[in-house]
């Protein structure tokens, strides 16, 4: 989703995706939606990132494809992403390793929404 498509939403759409700090980087969680038209970023939704995948929700297709999908984003590595929680659920949890602000600026420029960026371990 661009910033223009986004600011055209009202002020009450707008949520902040909460980004959890730890030692080795950050965790976050993202809503997924399986089985769609193509791979994108469609928001924030209950504090989480929501993006579409193409791949169906069958032996792990959707989380292969949402892994590639945030790696390909994120500029990272395979190693440095990994789900969690949530393997069979639509809400995941997703670790993003690397120095917490260089992940933080990656994922805002992913997202392109303002973030609430939680210190708690």
């Amino acid at each position: 989703m661009t910033q223009n498509n986004f600011s055209r939403k009202s002020k009450a759409v707008r949520k902040m995706l909460n980004i959890q700090k730890i030692d080795d980087g950050v965790i976050f969680e993202v809503k997924v939606q399986s089985g769609a038209a193509k791979n994108e970023i469609v928001g924030v939704q209950a504090d989480a990132l929501k993006i579409k995948i193409n791949a169906p929700p069958v032996k792990g297709k959707a989380n292969k494809a949402l892994m590639d999908f945030l790696t390909e984003k994120l500029g990272m590595k395979k190693s440095e992403i990994e789900i969690l929680s949530g393997h069979t659920s639509t809400t995941k949890k997703i670790k993003v390793l690397g120095e917490g602000a260089r992940t933080k600026e990656n994922i805002q420029d992913l997202s392109s929404i303002s973030i609430a960026y939680d210190r708690r371990v």
